[in-house]
């Protein structure tokens, strides 16, 4: 009896204690972290108890019967990032959860593809999506962006492209790679970016000066190049691409790795090889056009909501061989190349490399730090450095045979510290800070008389965003940037040089050492320059958007336009800078109206760009030099308009029949001497058919058609004296090539290999019916035809 009498008492008490322990209650209030507005319809989900409740009207929640002990929680909500968060139970406990609310509002909201975000809320922009920069995987990324309306490109041959944004590039073009402005020599004309577009996750393009928190002298546009976003998810996965590329006989092979944990920590690696030899046009070799290019990337952190930091390393080297045939020893090389129908030198195909040819060597680190605070925003620091090594070889004879024209190393270091107040949803600030110190060292020990000097190179500056939301229609945008930049060189300069150009009665300060027939100096300049912005959206529903934007920009001089000097031996050409020119400025307008029906849609998108003291390089004459008579091509400053309109639209004409339309248009114009400027791209439509059938393996199937017209206004051509001819002739340097008309072709189909692998299989025809063209935006339109048909097949494999 007292034995039945202890175990009813040890029940009785077990039950006591167990109703006692596991009647404690949970309460709190779900809010916004930026601005602790209580959020409604948050669900709070108890992982492995089957409990779950949502927040009501004033954020508040609770959750009875928990025992004592450890929890996870489980808390999402439509507009957040869902998080999940370990809990201790002791007794009844109050916690209240902060979610990001506008996470996607604070990345600009636009969803396209694999996670692309607006990056303004007036400014003309577009994006390209993974899938669409996987196709171009064995390609450049001037060839990519080449799938954006109002964006073209300036081709030294067809393996180095160089964006054109409405008509403008090189230093007018931001390129941000991964948060990291790209210092890689940009003021080029034939120095393409030293990026591997495979380490990009997403890249957008943004039309004019708005984006001002990168730079403040992107007056034809930036590029924002983004990798995949990491998320807190205990996961490995990866990809590699393989391509086979018929024209070059060759291909590219990219693979990536990333291993991410539950509690933020990331490692990421990528790389990337490519190879192709000589490539041909539809009627001959086109001799020494290979290309061999290197890519690495590795990327760790932690990635946490409160704060986080990330480090990152990249390495690009290519070697790019230059068109034989365009390598001229004198100006009489050059008549006869225009006047010929094909190249003077055809070789058989060949892998080698020779001269004329470049090598580039870019390396870029990065470290990151960010951390929000609640009720605030989220500050940003950032230190990035970069090393951008150049030579160019030209085609020599002796023991110079193998030693370089050009030898540049151009070292970056640069510091970056922001923050964006947030906690306001209809008005956030963003303001932030920026210095960089550049060091270019001109190897002497070339043989010839070095194009670009060394110089310093300081840059300070400092911006302030805002963003007003007026109500559920319009939004507001404004900005204003200050950027100060010095220029500290030492130039030898020949004294007949200096005297010609009036140097010795305008610069005599910078003269400290003077040698007889040359000169040496130590020229120093200081630019101060502001850039503003303001602009609208008003988008009644998600069918219809406008626009308006107006941008200020100002943008300093490179070294090259104020320092060029002398025989540019990859270009062929004798370039000349000028020491009187100074900063341009443009103001630009811009409107956008984008319509979305249900089975169609388009965009319109005019622009008007007008310039004071715009810099442009231009042919002005010949001078005789040791090796023979050449083309010079000098800097100067003028007023320019650019006018121009992009347009695009898609029809879903049943349920598996879709067709793209784009047309872009853009008139240059030179208004002191009214005539064309040069290099302006000629109007382009493109069409697209596409065939798309997902139960067969999500097949697509699209055919493409590109048409190009002939730019029918260029500058005036010059007259040259012919020493062999001994007399003037007309040097054809600016006619244009005809019109022209290419097809393409491309389709996909993907196959899964198990649960969490798959296989996509594509193949893509460029000029599909081997059409010969050439293009007024390649440099070597006048020496040969650009590329005949190019068959490229691709696997990848996701796992």
């Amino acid at each position: 009896m007292k034995s039945l009498f202890f175990a009813m008492l040890c029940i009785g008490v077990t039950y006591a204690v167990g109703a006692q322990e596991c009647q404690n209650i949970l309460t709190g209030k779900v809010i916004d972290f930026h601005d602790k507005t209580p959020l409604m319809g948050a669900t709070i989900i108890v992982l492995d108890e089957n409990i779950a409740t949502m927040s009501d009207a004033n954020g508040r929640y609770t959750i009875a019967g928990l025992c004592e002990g450890s929890y996870e929680l489980e808390v999402s909500h439509p507009e957040c990032s869902t998080l999940f968060i370990p809990l201790q139970i002791d007794g009844d406990t109050t916690y209240d959860i902060k979610l990001e609310h506008h996470l996607e509002e604070l990345q600009e909201v636009k969803v396209i593809g694999d996670a692309l975000y607006d990056q303004t809320n007036s400014a003309q922009e577009a994006s390209l999506a993974l899938s669409t920069l996987e196709q171009y995987s064995g390609g450049s990324l001037g060839e990519a962006l080449k799938e954006v309306g109002g964006v073209s490109s300036l081709n030294t041959g067809a393996n180095i492209v160089k964006p054109i944004i409405h008509g403008l590039n090189g230093s007018r073009v931001l390129v941000l790679n991964d948060g990291v402005r790209m210092q890689d020599m940009e003021w080029g004309a034939e120095h393409a970016p030293n990026i591997d577009i495979n380490a990009a996750g997403s890249i957008t393009v943004v039309k004019g000066a708005s984006a001002l928190q990168y730079g403040g002298d992107a007056i034809g546009g930036t590029i924002i190049m983004e990798p995949r976003r990491i998320f807190m998810k205990d996961t490995l996965f990866g990809k590699t691409l393989v391509n086979g590329i018929s024209n070059g006989r060759g291909g590219a092979v990219t693979s990536e790795l990333s291993r991410i944990y539950e509690n933020g920590w990331y490692v990421k690696g990528q790389g990337s090889y490519k190879r192709l030899g000589d490539q041909e046009a539809p009627d001959y070799m086109l001799s020494n056009t290979g290309i061999q290019e290197i890519g690495a990337s590795l990327e760790a952190g932690k990635n946490l909501f409160e704060w986080g930091f990330n480090t990152r390393y990249s390495y690009y080297d290519a070697e790019i061989a230059i068109l034989r045939a365009s390598h001229i020893g004198n100006v009489d090389d050059l008549i006869r190349s225009i006047n010929s129908g094909q190249p003077e030198i055809i070789g058989p195909f060949t892998y080698d490399l020779q001269n004329p040819r470049q090598k580039v060597a870019h390396h870029l680190g990065k470290f990151e730090l960010y951390k929000r605070f609640e009720g605030m925003g989220k500050w940003t620091f950032q230190y990035d450095f970069q090393n951008n090594r150049r030579f160019e070889f030209d085609v020599r004879v002796g023991d110079d045979r193998d030693k370089p024209s050009i030898d540049l190393e151009l070292t970056t270091h640069t510091l970056n510290t922001d923050f964006k107040w947030d906690a306001n949803r209809d008005f956030q600030l963003h303001a932030g800070l920026m210095g960089r110190y550049q060091d270019n060292f001109a190897n002497p020990d070339t043989g010839v008389r070095r194009l670009i000097p060394d110089y310093e190179k300081f840059d300070f500056g400092g911006f302030l965003i805002s963003e007003y939301r007026l109500n559920g229609y319009w939004k507001l945008d404004a900005g204003i940037r200050y950027d100060f930049s010095r220029i500290d060189a030492k130039k030898f300069y020949q004294t007949s040089r200096w005297e010609e150009r009036g140097y010795d009665v305008d610069f005599p300060q910078f003269i400290i050492d003077d040698l007889g027939t040359k000169l040496l100096t130590n020229p120093v300049f200081d630019f101060s320059n502001v850039s503003a912005t303001a602009g609208i959206q008003f988008s009644k529903d998600n069918n219809r958007t406008f626009r308006f934007n107006y941008a200020l920009a100002q943008r300093a001089p490179n070294p090259s336009e104020i320092f060029s000097d002398g025989l540019h031996h990859s270009a062929a050409r004798i370039e000349l800078g000028d020491l009187r020119i100074g900063s341009e400025t443009s103001h630009k307008f811009s409107l956008s109206y984008e319509r979305q029906l249900k089975n169609w849609g388009y965009t319109l998108e005019p622009h008007a760009n007008f310039l004071t003291d715009f810099i442009l390089l231009e042919p002005s004459g010949v001078e005789l030099t040791i090796r023979g008579a050449f083309p010079v091509w000098s800097y100067r400053q003028t007023n320019a308009r650019i006018l121009g309109v992009d347009a695009s639209a898609y029809v879903d004409w049943a349920e598996r029949w879709q067709t793209d339309h784009r047309f872009s248009l853009v008139k240059g114009n030179d208004t002191e001497s009214d005539q064309a400027l040069i290099n302006i791209p000629s109007a382009s439509l493109r069409n697209r058919l596409t065939y798309s059938r997902p139960e067969w393996k999500n097949f697509e199937l699209s055919l493409r058609s590109d048409y190009v017209f002939r730019q029918n206004e260029f500058p005036p051509n010059i007259t040259v004296f012919s020493p062999e001819q001994q007399e003037d002739v007309l040097l054809e340097i600016n006619t244009p090539p005809d019109a022209y008309h290419l097809l393409g072709l491309f389709t996909k189909m993907e196959f899964p290999l198990g649960q969490k692998t798959k296989m996509t299989t594509s193949l893509t025809v460029n000029n599909l019916l081997d059409t010969n063209y050439r293009d007024y935006l390649n440099r070597q339109r006048f020496f040969a035809d650009d590329l005949g048909r190019n068959i490229i097949v691709q696997v990848k494999f996701n796992y």
